[in-house]
């Protein structure tokens, strides 16, 4: 088995809005991911299972790379992302107050894409195409 770490030519990312409190950062990263698995079968790896033969569910085959950016870098990103079609998710400002799935979609196809007040965007594709995309946004700390 090798040892050499293994570097993918895609990436997987999400880019937060910066003033996010804590626990929305966490929340908006997990919903972002959610979708990337149903839509992009093959970011999903192998099922684990540990010494005992407990078996866990598959992840992400490589890791997910958190930024953070202003509003304004947000909707950069977004309009880069739209004009590449790569595989996206966006998270907004609406639906910290919605309680469910089907209010959070009504909730985004209320607004035009020009006015989504945009708080996070998860995207995926080439490398070099995810960073361009991101182009102004910094790693999260």
């Amino acid at each position: 088995m090798s040892t050499e770490p293994l570097r993918f030519d895609t990436k997987i990312a999400v880019l937060l809005r910066e003033d996010l409190e804590p626990w929305q950062r966490l929340n908006v990263t997990a919903f972002l991911v959610s979708g990337l698995g149903t839509h992009v079968p093959e970011v999903i790896g192998e099922p684990y299972e540990d010494a005992d033969g407990v078996g866990y569910l598959p992840m992400f085959r490589q890791p997910v790379l958190v930024f953070q950016g202003t509003k304004e870098t947000l909707r950069a990103a977004h309009a880069r992302v739209l004009s590449r079609a790569l595989p996206r998710a966006v998270f907004t400002g609406d639906l910290f107050t919605t309680g469910n799935d089907r209010d959070n979609r009504a909730a985004v196809r209320a607004v035009p894409t020009a006015e989504l007040d945009l708080v996070g965007l998860s995207v995926y594709g080439p490398r070099n195409a995810v960073d361009k995309v991101l182009k102004g946004a910094r790693m999260h700390p």
